[in-house]
């Protein structure tokens, strides 16, 4: 069932995201069916994005958040290590994290977020990058004690423009399952 709905929807799921604050974002239909535990299964995957890294958007996060000159002043940045600004990790993980709730892999299920384990920024992120996401179920797990509920653990894969893979985690997702399923 997940497949055949990822194929249908993919062009419904690109969604341009961008990190600026404060700024009127269109509805996000919610493309897809409400998923419970018992729908997923470990392999089910979901792509996200694309999502273009604007340079005034690096900065402005980067004031608030993540104040260093890699990630705040253009000309500092080119005279440092990277050679040029690059993305906070911190924004790079709020954009992705900002694309799940838009794109809502599982409809209008709720989740709640309960652990990210092996967070790694492996490449930078410039300005005008275009990432790309790939969520991958890597565990199905029905509580014992609450079997109304489960976990999932999600892969989370981002790439940019060139495939080079810029951040991964894992995601620990709680979530609902349906009353009196056996598991």
């Amino acid at each position: 069932m997940c497949k055949a709905l990822r194929r249908e929807n993919e062009k419904a799921l690109t969604i341009l995201i961008r990190s600026t604050r404060g700024a009127a974002r269109p509805e996000i239909d919610m493309p897809n069916p409400d998923l419970t535990l018992d729908d997923l299964a470990i392999g089910d995957s979901w792509p996200g994005g694309p999502i273009i890294v604007a340079e005034a958007d690096i900065i402005r996060f980067a004031r608030e958040f993540d104040p260093q000159p890699m990630h705040t002043d253009p000309k500092a940045a080119a005279h440092g290590r990277f050679g040029g600004l690059i993305a906070s990790g911190w924004h790079v993980a709020s954009l992705v994290m900002r694309d799940f709730v838009d794109t809502a892999p599982f409809g209008a299920t709720p989740m709640l977020g309960l652990r990210v384990d092996e967070l790694q920024w492996l490449y930078p992120v410039r300005p005008g990058d275009t990432l790309q996401i790939r969520r991958e179920i890597v565990a199905v797990a029905r509580s014992r004690s609450k079997p109304d509920r489960g976990t999932i653990s999600m892969k989370m894969t981002v790439t940019n423009q060139d495939g080079a893979v810029v951040l991964s985690f894992l995601n620990l997702i709680q979530m609902p399952a349906r009353s009196g399923a056996g598991g």
